[in-house]
C-alpha cells in the first residue's frame, strides 16, 4: 500500500505485518484482553502495541486521581504511571505477557473509540483486541459501548475478550 503525501510516495503502515493493538483501561477485562493479545501475537509473530486513551468521563470524574497529590498533576502523567504499573503487574502475573518482551505503549487523549481507531490506522495494526464489561439493557443503551463502536467502524479484525468475573 502506498500513500501520497506532499507530492511523493511514502510507505504506509502494513496491517499484514503490523502489531496487535490492545486497548486497556486497567480493568480486569482489559488484563484478560492483554493476555489474549499476547498469546495471539506469540502464535502469529505480530508485535503488541498497548494503548490507553486518557478520558475522564462525566460518569467517573477523577478516575486518574489515585492519590491526593495526583489532583495537581496532569491526567496524562498519572495515566502513564497507571499504565506502567498495570503492565508491570500483568508481566508478574502472566507468563504470556512477560514472554512478549518489549511492547510498544501509547497513551493518547480523547474519545476512546475514535482514538483507538485512529491509533490502529497510524500503527498499521493487524487487529485490535479489547476487553468488554458486557453491559446490557438500559446501561448499554444510555452509555453505549466503546467496543461495539470499534467493531462497527474498524477496517481490521476486532476481537472482544470477556473477562471472567
Amino acid at each position: 500500500m502506498v500513500e501520497k503525501q506532499a507530492g511523493k510516495a511514502q510507505d504506509a503502515p502494513n496491517p499484514a505485518t503490523g502489531p496487535v493493538l490492545v486497548a486497556v483501561d486497567f480493568s480486569k477485562d482489559s488484563e484478560v484482553a492483554l493476555v489474549w493479545a499476547c498469546r495471539y501475537a506469540g502464535l502469529t509473530g505480530h508485535g503488541v502495541t498497548v494503548l490507553h486513551v486518557v478520558h475522564d468521563p462525566g460518569e467517573a470524574p477523577g478516575y486518574y486521581r489515585v492519590r491526593e497529590e495526583d489532583a495537581l498533576r496532569p491526567m496524562e502523567d498519572v495515566a502513564r504511571e497507571m499504565l506502567d504499573e498495570f503492565l508491570e503487574q500483568a508481566r508478574k502475573d502472566h507468563a504470556e505477557v512477560a514472554a512478549v518482551g518489549a511492547m510498544e505503549t501509547k497513551l493518547v487523549r480523547g474519545i476512546p473509540a475514535t482514538r483507538i481507531l485512529e491509533t490502529a490506522e497510524s500503527v498499521g495494526a493487524a487487529s485490535i483486541v479489547m476487553g468488554s464489561q458486557g453491559r446490557t439493557g438500559l446501561p448499554h443503551l444510555l452509555l453505549g459501548s466503546k467496543a461495539e463502536r470499534v467493531v462497527q467502524l474498524s477496517p481490521v479484525p476486532v476481537t472482544i475478550v470477556k473477562g471472567g468475573n
